[in-house]
């Protein structure tokens, strides 16, 4: 790809909108990946919306957002563009070509001096040879992987710290973002080197699907317009601390950005970080599971004993819940919902209205801990004691149900 500097760099303002457009990048195998195509918007058209920008100075230390020009100058300085060469059918992900094989390009980002960097697993998790760089106009450095977690889309690459001028990013915390708040995304859209783009928080704790097919939870939805080739670069807050990495986009048919994108969170991340620098396998509990959310009206209409909570659908044979003897439902209503299996309404002591809440309760356990799973059977309500199995590495290659989707949910 052609390598360019970018042309227009915009300014990020504390309580203003900057800019509409947010997508993923999501690029693999050669080629710019599409985005997942599972949300329809129902319009292919593009609109941009410009506001007034301040033009204060930033502050060092009083917590005052910045501005753009100012997190570009510095931050961006730590932002890598990630070439890696894929082998033929290497990988499982459901972005990438089932034959596998070609150059995969996205970004990533410095988080310490030793030479350590983060990056999407999409990008360079499968890669035979990866290879980095610092500069616009730089030479290309060799970097290893060192370390992968396809269930939350994540790679961490090695380089030697003698080799460039490392630039650490400074890590936020996602969980004290706020929707609304102003972002910014520095990346290598199409090949067009450190770009970035600014926009805000449309939403979090959406969900989205892994490399492997399991599910990524807590997701930031962002505007900031990000493409192919944004993969694996960070997602700022307005004090140019990393939040999220750019991992997904919805596109309406599209190629590029329409307004939805998605960054892992950074807090997700850093709880990974330790182990996946020393290349040790993320070991995930396992149920071995299916599941739907329960209405008012699903409840009504089946005669549950509770309108929330999450109705089993399907339980994998020989697995944890199948041997505590949790059961699935066996007749189908004829609108994809099958009626009669246990409703889940309690994981270990904590409430479960919808699906999503029963990853959410097992995501602290361990393969091997026990949790008790109330559910109501019938009238009936019964504790059932499960010792957690451990997560299969890939649900692509498994009859294995995720329990908590798998897919992207509908959207407003």
């Amino acid at each position: 790809m052609t390598d360019t500097t970018p042309s227009q760099k915009r300014s990020l303002f504390p309580t203003f909108l900057a800019g509409a457009l947010g997508g993923v990048i999501v690029l693999v195998l050669g080629a710019a990946l599409i985005a997942t195509d599972v949300i329809d918007t129902g319009d292919d058209r593009t609109r941009v919306v410009r506001e007034s920008i301040p033009t204060r100075d930033v502050s060092d230390g009083g917590g005052d957002a910045r501005t753009v020009a100012d997190i570009y100058k510095r931050e961006g300085a730590g932002v890598v563009f990630v070439v890696a060469e894929q082998e033929a059918g290497s990988s499982d992900s459901p972005f990438g070509s089932p034959d596998g094989g070609g150059q995969a390009s996205g970004s990533g980002f410095v988080v310490d001096k030793q030479g350590t960097i983060i990056t999407n697993a999409h990008v360079a998790g499968d890669a035979g040879q990866v290879q980095v760089r610092f500069e616009e106009d730089g030479d290309l450095v060799d970097a290893e992987v060192v370390g992968t977690d396809p269930s939350t889309d994540v790679a961490v690459l090695k380089v030697d710290p003698d080799d460039a001028d490392l630039q650490p990013l400074p890590l936020g915390r996602s969980s004290e973002t706020q929707v609304g708040d102003a972002v910014v995304a520095i990346g290598n859209p199409f090949g067009y080197t450190r770009s970035v783009t600014t926009g805000i928080v449309s939403a979090k704790q959406r969900q989205i699907t892994a490399p492997n097919g399991f599910s990524i939870e807590n997701v930031i939805q962002t505007d900031a317009a990000i493409n192919p080739g944004n993969s694996g670069g960070p997602l700022l807050d307005a004090e140019g601390r990393v939040i999220g990495i750019n991992s997904q986009i919805a596109t309406g048919g599209s190629r590029g950005s329409v307004g939805i994108g998605f960054a892992v969170p950074i807090d997700t991340v850093k709880g990974l970080l330790p182990s996946l620098k020393e290349g040790e396998e993320i070991e995930r509990p396992f149920l071995g599971i299916e599941m739907i959310s329960v209405t008012e009206d699903l409840a009504r209409d089946l005669n549950l004993e509770s309108d929330s909570g999450a109705l089993i659908q399907k339980v994998v044979e020989d697995g944890p819940a199948d041997e505590a003897g949790l059961r699935a439902g066996s007749t189908s209503t004829g609108d994809g919902v099958t009626a009669g299996g246990d409703l889940i309404v309690e994981v270990d002591g904590k409430e479960v209205k919808t699906s999503d809440d029963v990853p959410a309760a097992i995501a602290g356990a361990k393969p091997g801990d026990e949790v008790e799973v109330v559910v109501y059977r019938g009238d009936e309500r019964k504790t059932v004691e499960v010792e957690l199995g451990k997560r299969p590495t890939s649900l692509n290659s498994t009859d294995t149900p995720d329990e908590g989707g798998g897919t992207l949910p509908d959207l407003p």
